[in-house]
């Protein structure tokens, strides 16, 4: 019995705070929907649009820069690891490649 009236309450008490919850959503909700209206907020919300319109043009082109630079630097050092012990695993010389644990280190003990 005490495990069917313990029941009963979780019951009740989740449909009372799933209605409190909503409640409070919908005014939340209605509190973001009237900021988002307010003229001073459109106001905001154009300039930064006008900005990202001006300034997208400079940012795509150093970001293609940029990225060029770094396809070269990894097909570089690809190309260096490779030939440096014949293999061709990427690891660029064997224990003492990028990320392995090295002697003295909380991995290499």
């Amino acid at each position: 019995m005490r495990k069917l009236t313990l029941v009963i309450g979780i019951g009740i008490g989740y449909v009372l705070g799933a209605r409190a919850g909503t409640q409070r959503y919908e005014q939340l909700k209605a509190q973001a929907q009237k900021a988002w209206r307010n003229p001073t907020v459109q106001d905001k919300v154009e300039q930064a649009q006008e900005k990202v319109k001006e300034t997208a043009p400079q940012v795509a082109e150093k970001v293609s820069g940029k990225a060029g630079e770094v396809a070269q630097t990894v097909t570089e050092k690809v190309k260096g690891d490779s030939d440096d012990d014949g293999n061709d695993d990427g690891n660029g010389g064997g224990a003492h490649a990028a990320g392995a644990a090295q002697p003295g280190s909380a991995f290499g003990a």
